[in-house]
């Protein structure tokens, strides 16, 4: 089967000569060779722009492959004008399944026929995406909706891209020895989690219902009304929403949009989204975000398409918001301390060489207009920078960096004088200071009382084992320094001992040895004796 499908995906990139979209002065040289060589310069490019070429190519090869040319199409910045026109139409313009099939899944995933249940459904699709595709309908109370259903079939699809994308993954371990620092099979494990949880309605839905509570009465976003007795795993009814695509730029202008506004919003929303809430939007491409035309100098955003959020750990919140902080003061070595308290580069690194490159990327972007930086940059540049270091990917973020992207997309096309730093740091400020604050420390006494006070009857019982234990520690420290006081004892008196047996046998050795001695000078003169006894007194004084 994997065999089959990358089968496919050759053939596909042969088909639509996707050969020819890159310059073959970028390819290594033993690439160019074989290119040079290639049948494929026999297939001919035909009448089709190069946009349109690999758009049709990422629609026939499935999902996976769309979702990633969605990605690509929020980048203007790093793609030429006419591929990103042409991947733009992947948001939702994927080619429809027929209206019949629609209607079967829709009747059989609610039990009833599409006239039992709806006024009006409109056979042609509003929007049709890599996933599902959604029809406008009525219900017989007249309430506008919109019905989501997903493509039949396509979770056999996708499983089989999945494990090709694993092959992928540990063939690149094998033979790439950075392989393993960018730990590409948890990454593709991640994908695959996300990924597989659009193709259950039930949890969008869920999803759809927490981010409108999180902004309830907000004027920064509105969150459609899911009807959850018409909703299942492979259909999902909700409120219809009326606004303006957020890419279409001219159409905002206009009607009046405060572009400059609405840029800052979508920052706030994200931040808040992160921070305040830990549950994000991770799938904010301009095909999932509409702007509300209602009131123009008050722009409110509109948000569909929750199938994917994601959410950090307490410590990663903590970890991304003293980061970005420290970048927005330029304090490079802060930054390196916390990569290295964080354990995502080696203990053994210094902090000051870390700092040092860290400052070589981003200082040159800091301070300026959002027009002039380009996170792809300085992504890449600290890439490369992980690589002098071995930095590992954090599959955790992962998410998180395709939302930086996306909202960077979206911040260029809005309003590219957009100041992103000053946007953002008012926000995080306030953010850690209400985290370690007295309000932050309230909150989470607030949260952590039920347990607490579960805990609380426990606790005279927990106090005496805890004061059980420290009165037995210090009994048994006490019997090991009694121990080691007579070892040290006992072994003071053996070293005496030692010296006495020592001074005992030189004595005995100097009688034996001396006993010719003695009787040498017995014969000989006192006079002979005297000069003797003073030369050995003297020799041993010295």
């Amino acid at each position: 089967m994997k065999f089959v499908r990358l089968m496919r995906i050759l053939w596909t990139v042969a088909r639509y000569r996707l050969d020819a979209l890159v310059p073959a002065e970028r390819l290594p040289h033993i690439v160019r060779l074989i290119m040079t060589v290639s049948p494929l310069k026999l297939i001919p490019k035909g009448p089709k722009s190069r946009g349109e070429r690999l758009r049709l190519a990422l629609e026939s090869l499935g999902p996976i492959f769309i979702k990633f040319g969605q990605m690509l199409s929020t980048r203007r910045d790093l793609l030429p004008p006419d591929v990103a026109i042409e991947l733009k139409r992947l948001q939702d313009q994927v080619p429809p399944f027929p209206n019949d099939v629609a209607r079967q899944t829709v009747e059989e995933e609610l039990g009833a026929s599409v006239a039992d249940i709806f006024e009006e459904f409109s056979p042609d699709p509003l929007a049709s995406a890599s996933i599902a595709q959604v029809h406008v309908a009525r219900l017989h109370t007249g309430e506008a909706v919109v019905v989501k259903i997903i493509r039949p079939g396509i979770d056999r699809v996708m499983r089989s891209d999945i494990q090709l994308l694993y092959t992928f993954a540990r063939l690149l371990l094998k033979v790439w020895p950075e392989g393993k620092r960018l730990r590409p099979v948890e990454v593709v494990r991640d994908y695959e989690s996300t990924l597989f949880d659009e193709l259950d309605l039930l949890k969008e839905a869920a999803n759809t219902s927490q981010l409108k509570r999180n902004f309830l009465h907000s004027p920064l976003l509105y969150v459609p009304t899911i009807h959850w007795s018409l909703s299942r795993k492979r259909v999902m009814v909700q409120e219809r929403i009326e606004g303006i695509p957020v890419a279409e730029t001219e159409s905002l202008k206009a009607l009046g949009i405060d572009l400059k506004k609405l840029a800052e919003r979508g920052v706030e929303i994200f931040f808040t989204q992160v921070f305040r809430d830990n549950f994000f939007h991770a799938d904010m491409h301009p095909g999932n975000i509409f702007v509300s035309a209602e009131h123009p100098h008050d722009p409110q955003f509109i948000a569909i398409d929750c199938g994917i959020v994601g959410s950090l750990t307490r410590e990663d919140q903590d970890y991304l918001a003293r980061n970005i902080l420290a970048f927005f003061r330029q304090d490079y070595y802060e930054v390196a301390m916390l990569h290295i308290e964080s354990g995502w580069v080696g203990e053994d690194t210094r902090a000051n060489e870390f700092a040092a490159a860290i400052r070589a990327v981003c200082e040159p972007i800091l301070e300026k207009p959002l027009k002039d930086i380009s996170f792809g940059q300085v992504l890449m540049g600290l890439f490369q920078t992980a690589q002098r270091f071995n930095m590992e990917v954090q599959p955790q973020l992962v998410l998180l960096q395709k939302t930086l992207l996306n909202i960077e997309g979206l911040g260029r096309q809005l309003y590219p004088d957009l100041d992103l730093w000053h946007t953002a740091k008012p926000f995080l400020e306030q953010w850690m200071k209400e985290r370690a604050g007295p309000k932050g420390f309230w909150s989470e006494l607030q949260k952590q009382a039920p347990d607490l006070v579960q805990r609380l009857p426990g606790l005279p019982v927990l106090a005496h084992q805890a004061l059980s234990q420290v009165e037995s520690e210090r009994k048994e420290r006490q019997q090991q320094t009694k121990a080691l006081t007579e070892l040290q004892t006992q072994f003071t008196m053996a070293r005496k001992g030692t010296r006495k047996l020592k001074v005992g046998l030189i004595l005995i050795a100097l009688a034996v040895g001396w006993a010719p001695l003695i009787e040498w000078a017995e014969q000989q003169p006192p006079g002979v004796l005297i000069a003797g006894a003073i030369g050995l007194i003297l020799l041993l004084w010295r």
